[in-house]
């Protein structure tokens, strides 16, 4: 009898489970997608160009058709991400002419990602993991805005589910994420030949003061945004054209940091915490020996070290 009520239980935690599935699917389990393209965090819809117009319904064909996608702002070449946990599957073929972007996947239970050339086309895909590529969308209309092509597979209004939970700005986390990878927990350089990396560490023979603090980071390594926020640069510290002299600056709300002695994927436009942002440079072509690192500065020259002790154990 025990064993009985035990199978029974089970019959009807899995009924229950599978109602919840057909009523909620994968992709609405999150209720919000995630950010599909690098530099587009909040996942901003094309406006209208002389091509047309990137919202759901739009006039297609001269007006004897509707747009049954949205499309998802993206500049040519970038990073393309799953906005949800599913299955690929593919390619898709939009255009049926074999023109530059006529390339896409599939994302089950079920969205068709169109002008981007995934990794792959088959297999498991987690929520945020790198999908794929966007393709020369210029080459095909020149003077569009670049985009990828979003369409549910039952052809239903995709835009509630792009608009993000929290927008990166204002900056609600005040807590800096991991720089550089290797270095989960932004240890500071210590002092060897060259000096030392906390703040207001002596420079220039005791006549100038450190005004920021080097994070620990080998050449060559990734570097990740430590919060939300606008690019501008490049950022020249040496000013000699060196092998590190690059950098870029971000400015989120309550932020504005330069990160020195990397080169990043671009000088401009938005990029969300925790995001890739460059590169290390091989600072040990130039200071042989060094503890090689990035050096972090507040734009108003404040101490920035509590703000990259708080990330550690994150």
């Amino acid at each position: 009898m025990p064993a009985l009520s035990l199978v029974t239980l089970v019959s009807l935690v899995s009924t229950v489970f599978a109602k919840q599935l057909d009523a909620y699917p994968p992709q609405q389990q999150h209720r919000h997608w995630a950010p599909i393209c690098s530099g587009n965090p909040t996942n901003k819809i094309r406006g209208c160009d002389r091509y047309g117009c990137g919202n759901f319904g739009a006039d297609r064909h001269s007006g004897k058709g509707k747009h049954a996608g949205v499309d998802v702002i993206c500049p040519d070449g970038a990073t393309v991400y799953a906005p949800f946990s599913g299955q690929l599957s593919g390619p898709i073929r939009f255009f049926h002419n074999g023109n530059a972007i006529d390339d896409g996947v599939q994302i089950s239970y079920c969205v068709k990602l169109v002008c981007i050339h995934p990794i792959r086309y088959s297999g498991q895909i987690h929520r945020g993991q790198q999908l794929g590529r966007m393709l020369p969308m210029q080459k095909v209309f020149p003077g569009i805005i670049s985009h990828i092509h979003v369409e549910n597979c039952d052809h239903s209004d995709p835009t509630h589910l792009l608009t993000p939970v929290v927008p990166p700005f204002p900056q609600q986390d005040r807590h800096w994420a991991t720089l550089c990878s290797g270095n989960p927990t932004n240890e500071i350089r210590g002092c060897d030949r060259y000096g030392c990396g906390y703040y207001g560490a002596p420079r220039h023979n005791g006549k100038g003061k450190h005004s920021g603090v080097d994070v620990i980071c080998s050449d060559g390594a990734n570097v990740y945004a430590p919060f939300s926020g606008q690019l501008s640069g490049p950022i020249k510290f040496f000013h000699n054209g060196n092998a590190i002299d690059d950098g870029v600056q971000i400015r989120g709300s309550g932020f504005c940091v330069k990160l020195l002695c990397i080169h990043p994927i671009r000088y401009n436009g938005r990029i969300s915490k925790g995001q890739i942002l460059g590169k290390m440079l091989p600072m040990q072509r130039v200071f042989p020996g060094i503890t090689s690192h990035i050096h972090v500065e507040n734009c108003d020259h404040s101490d920035p070290t509590s703000n990259l002790e708080r990330g550690k154990g994150q």
